[in-house]
């Protein structure tokens, strides 16, 4: 049996059966589609595992591009700002007295730049927080002190590669502002446990449930976020019920 002129399979049978070349051939064709099927499935799972590592590497790039802004905005937009704020209070501080009427338009100007570097902070913070450089329980505590609501939170210590954490980090940051912006709720669960080579996180809250995840919406954007990383993101939000949002990111072992 050939296959574009390469041998790929050889047919042992009785010598007596040369007399039935018609089932022989039935044979062979069968074996060849078989072995045809086999070579499709073979291909198949190496082009998925190109696919799989093709993902990967993208969205580590995109993790590492997100980490090099992050740096260039605090090491460089924020420190000028700040450079610049010092330089004013400076200028300002050397007025002669006749000059105090400027004094309120400096103090203006001085706001502005803290204003400024205060939205750098919120942009650098939303490309990649940089408390996750403690790993994602230090992350997630932070987040919980500053929430209006009561967070229990119940995160493992150990790490996970980065991008995970980053995207671990973003669901509970979507799922906790829908928790007390959107539903209402008193009280929020968050819990992150490493199970069979994944990471599984939980945002559950006692809110008004009835969540769905809708095209364009906050939830649709995680739930492509978490596909990016080849991992599934369901909601559970029953009218009256709660909401809780399940998170599974795989992570190398």
């Amino acid at each position: 049996m050939t296959r574009d002129g390469a041998p790929v399979a050889v047919l042992l049978h009785d010598p007596t059966l040369l007399e039935r070349r018609d089932l022989l051939h039935g044979v062979l064709e069968a074996a060849r589609l078989s072995l045809e099927m086999a070579r499709l499935r073979v291909e198949l799972r190496l082009q998925l595992a190109e696919v799989e590592a093709s993902r990967t590497r993208i969205v580590e790039a995109g993790y590492e591009e997100r980490r090099r802004l992050e740096r260039d905005l605090h090491d460089g937009a924020q420190q000028r700002l700040v450079s610049l704020g010092v330089q004013i209070r400076r200028l300002q501080r050397s007025l002669p007295r006749e000059a105090a009427i400027l004094r309120p338009a400096f103090d203006q100007i001085v706001d502005e730049v803290g204003g400024a570097i205060g939205d750098l902070r919120q942009i650098a913070a939303g490309v990649r927080p940089a408390r996750l450089d403690d790993g994602l329980a230090a992350a997630l505590r932070d987040l919980a002190r500053s929430s209006p609501v009561p967070v229990d939170v119940s995160v493992l210590e150990e790490r996970v590669p980065a991008s995970v954490e980053a995207a671990a980090y973003f669901v509970a940051c979507e799922a906790l502002a829908n928790a007390f912006k959107h539903a209402g709720a008193s009280k929020v669960a968050v819990r992150a446990v490493r199970e069979n080579g994944a990471l599984h996180v939980s945002i559950a809250d006692d809110g008004l449930g009835g969540a769905v995840v809708r095209r364009g919406s906050g939830l649709a954007g995680l739930q492509d976020r978490v596909a990016a990383h080849g991992g599934t993101l369901d909601v559970v939000s029953p009218k009256g019920g709660g909401t809780r949002v399940e998170v599974e990111l795989p992570c190398e072992s």
